[in-house]
């Protein structure tokens, strides 16, 4: 439980006596929702021919890539979408 209260902390700046007052459930969404944040904005302001020479050093770089893509795809990101009714359409 603990690292899921350093990122809640650190990154959504709450303070410990507002993770003790808000029930579990509440902070597993708010960690899941800041996860696929960082993953949605993981690679922004990288072109494919960043990646491609990144990924020659380090092979996982292609891999954490692909997800970020697959997600900004299952969000409608990629298409301009205007709003999430749009996206899911």
């Amino acid at each position: 439980m603990v690292t899921m209260f350093i990122p809640l902390m650190k990154d959504l700046n709450l303070s410990w006596s507002e993770i003790k007052a808000t029930p579990r459930v509440e902070l597993m969404g708010l960690a899941q929702a800041l996860s696929e944040y960082n993953v949605l904005h993981s690679f922004d302001g990288y072109d494919a021919k960043d990646i491609d020479s990144m990924a020659k050093d380090k092979p996982k770089v292609r891999g954490k890539y692909n997800e970020y893509l697959k997600k900004r795809r299952q969000y409608g990101i990629e298409r301009g979408a205007k709003s999430l009714f749009e996206a899911v359409q």
